[in-house]
């Protein structure tokens, strides 16, 4: 092994990296599969003024329910797992105890104003049908507390499989179900309503049933209550992360909109989405990274070894495919949609090379300082995406249209991604820059090369699409090979997947 540090000791939490990972992973997959399908499924049998209403009503309820949790379930997967490293078993269920009581009680609350409001809310936007499907939403609020409770819990003692089961293929699967069935009956609004619904309560219950099975002897132990300050202080600036996420997540839309005709929001929202699954790699992995970050993060030295195991093997699984995308973008976007899409060719390009440079050093929602206990700094970087995102897209939508909304994204996530690597180091002398990492990032070199040539010789869009991928990663691996690429920790990765790779790996 190439090694520019001192020589780790096994990491078991890099063995529980790879296997609580490559399970979300699986899971992101099915759910994204599931989510594309029930859309399809939504679209063909309502109309899409119906559609739309339900879009904005669910909209609605999202937005609420941040305010409605406070948080408050991110404290979960912070505290829980240091507790349970240091042996305090009873003040682990106090947080899940504490967490789960609160949000109870405040989702409750905020779920009765909406529902009192829903007529208000209904004549803001000019749909006189949003009060009816507010007030039969209202009752995921709630619900939705839990749902999350569920999630971090799952995060929390790093049993991500019982999370896949409950997000990944139950909920969606019964939505799926109870909407075609319902929408094949005529039932319209209603049946979308009811799909939604459903599918919730079902999720939670088969959760909830899970999580009592696999910790029962930590839900079994005496509770002990531990000071609501902390949980407080650590989950309210993630609450007004989590609200200025959902507006940055729309603002894009609203300043084309504005600007804009909205065929070009469409087109926009195609790129950007072909852009964005970059952040699947890192989707899967940050679940289990912040709590492994958060039971030792006083161990600096073995943070550190954490994160640059996660962000070297994020950014060896994401180059590739950012590379892939960013080459082929004009002939992916007309095989995968039609040919007037290829017009977000660029805004795919800028996205790809923003997601990749963002989720290698943190990822968007700051999981490497949070993990460390840096909430209202992850707040202010928050405030920081939100704010760039919008100025520069403001500044540049009216001068080069939708490729000027991708050039404000791509700042922000760059912006973001380098106050997170300055802000780390700063705080705890922590970085990733060495020569394994290096190896990883310049093993892209070669396969662009050798990918560019497809792109400019072949004409047909379907063998660029077929072809592509092959070339780049073939070389891409040829290359990790040869410049002895591979670490101790890689060997440890794979070894979980399958043993004899493991051995056949070139570790020196």
């Amino acid at each position: 092994m190439t090694n520019t540090d001192t020589e780790p000791t096994r990491d078991e939490g890099v063995s529980t990296l790879a296997k609580q990972g490559s399970i979300t992973f699986i899971g992101n997959v099915v759910n994204g599969a599931f989510g594309f399908a029930i859309v399809m499924l939504m679209t063909r049998y309502v109309t899409p003024s119906v559609y739309g209403l339900f879009v904005l009503a669910t909209s609605v309820i999202l937005f609420m329910q941040v305010f409605a949790n406070l948080g408050l379930p991110l404290a979960i997967d912070y505290f829980v797992p240091q507790y349970l490293d240091e042996g305090e078993r009873g003040k682990a269920k106090g947080v899940i105890v504490q967490v789960t009581a609160t949000v109870l009680v405040t989702s409750a609350l905020v779920a009765f104003a909406l529902a009192a409001g829903s007529g208000y809310i209904g004549d803001v936007f000019q749909e006189p049908s949003m009060r009816i499907a507010l007030l039969l939403l209202s009752v995921t609020i709630p619900m939705l507390a839990i749902y999350n409770v569920l999630l971090t819990s799952y995060y929390s003692i790093k049993k991500l499989q019982y999370r896949v089961i409950m997000r990944d293929l139950v909920r969606p699967i019964v939505r799926f179900g109870i909407t075609a069935a319902l929408l094949l009956a005529g039932f319209g609004l209603l049946g979308l309503i009811a799909g939604y619904v459903i599918g919730l309560f079902v999720a939670i219950t088969v959760g909830a049933a899970l999580f009592t099975y696999k910790a029962w002897d930590l839900l079994t132990v005496d509770t002990e209550l531990v000071p609501s300050r902390p949980l407080l202080t650590y989950s309210l600036p993630l609450a007004m992360t989590s609200v200025v996420f959902v507006l940055m997540g729309h603002v894009d839309y609203f300043v084309l909109g504005f600007f804009l005709d909205s065929d070009d929001v469409g087109i926009y929202r195609v790129g950007y989405m072909l852009g964005s699954g970059l952040m699947i790699i890192f989707n899967s992995l940050s679940p289990v990274f912040k709590p492994l970050i958060a039971e030792t993060r006083e161990d600096t030295a073995l943070v550190e070894q954490r994160f640059r195991v996660a962000a070297r093997w994020i950014a060896g699984i994401t180059l590739p495919i950012a590379i892939i995308l960013s080459l082929g973008a004009s002939s992916y976007l007309a095989v995968l949609y039609t040919p007037q899409y290829a017009e977000a060719s660029l805004v795919v390009v800028l996205l790809c090379g923003a997601f990749l440079f963002n989720v290698t050093v943190g990822g968007p929602d700051g999981s490497l300082l949070q993990g460390m206990g840096y909430s209202r700094i992850v707040f202010a970087n928050t405030l920081v995406l939100f704010g760039a995102n919008f100025l520069v897209s403001m500044a540049l939508v009216p001068i080069f249209g939708i490729e000027g909304a991708a050039i404000g994204s791509a700042t922000a996530l760059f912006l973001v991604g380098g106050l997170t690597i300055a802000e780390i180091y700063y705080l705890d002398g922590i970085h990733l820059f060495t020569r394994d990492f290096a190896k990883i990032i310049g093993a892209g070199v070669p396969a662009t090369i050798a990918g560019v040539p497809i792109v400019v010789l072949l004409e047909s869009d379907l063998l660029i699409v077929a072809l592509l991928p092959v070339v780049v990663v073939s070389v891409y691996l040829a290359t990790l090979i040869v410049t002895d690429a591979f670490t101790d920790e890689d060997a440890q990765m794979i070894g979980e997947f399958s043993p004899t790779i493991e051995k056949w790996l070139p570790v020196s």
